[in-house]
């Protein structure tokens, strides 16, 4: 098994003046997931190199089992300091990919061409596309060759509204996810709480509410990339 994780490479929160990237946990979390689960992965982002991590996933608070492990994993940090840029990257070498979060790509994923075209290529060939957090933003943009979009009746969630209130960046943020989601005919759905756990699966596509949702959207995407074929999975939510 091989999978493709595909991280952000924008760093700054809109005219604010402050820093973000990727969510540390979400890439950490699922990345451990995989490779405890003997998936090879491979790292890209749009620009190579080292992506950036937001302050704030750094900070004691956001501190998980995952993150304390990637700070003491010389090796991942390594691999992680060195992704390939987009543009380098096939889906024919992968059974799956996947997509962390944070609020980086809300500005560079969402419009990026290269993102788009592999999209389109791992869709095409039937093979597993998977996105935590803010990373759905990256689907807004993709339509069949009939010109509908892809989301159109699909199960779908992300960050939600309610979740980028309580953070503070709802007037931030190029576009507010839920929404978003919703305006391109998702069938969008969310935990009962705020930040809990909620994992979406429909047809090849795997997606997760939150940071929370990171680990439980790598489990299920380990144990799609199991199965033989991609044709046969079912729709749902947890």
């Amino acid at each position: 098994m091989k999978a493709l994780m595909v991280m952000t490479s924008h760093d700054q929160l809109g005219e604010t003046g402050r820093k973000t990237g990727i969510w540390l946990e979400e890439f950490a979390a699922p990345f451990y997931v995989l490779v405890d689960a003997g998936v090879e992965v491979v790292l890209a982002s749009p620009k190579g190199g080292q992506p950036p991590i937001d302050p704030s996933s750094e900070e004691s608070a956001a501190l998980t089992e995952a993150t304390r492990r990637f700070k003491n994993d010389k090796g991942t940090q390594a691999l992680f300091a060195k992704t390939l840029k987009l543009e380098e990257v096939s889906a024919d070498d992968f059974d799956g990919v996947f997509y962390p979060g944070g609020h980086g790509p809300l500005w560079d994923l969402s419009s990026d061409e290269n993102s788009h075209a592999l999209l389109d290529s791992f869709i095409f060939q039937g093979k597993l596309v998977a996105a935590v957090c803010h990373a759905p933003v990256v689907l807004l943009n993709l339509e069949n060759s009939y010109g509908k979009s892809f989301l159109a009746d699909r199960h779908v969630t992300g960050f939600s509204n309610a979740e980028e209130a309580l953070v503070g960046l709802s007037q931030i943020v190029p576009v507010l996810l839920e929404d978003a989601l919703v305006s391109k005919g998702g069938i969008y759905s969310k935990a009962d709480a705020d930040f809990a756990p909620h994992v979406v699966m429909d047809g090849q596509l795997i997606t997760g509410q939150n940071p929370a949702s990171s680990a439980p959207a790598a489990e299920r995407f380990v144990e799609m990339l199991k199965r033989t074929t991609v044709g046969a999975l079912s729709s749902g939510a947890e």
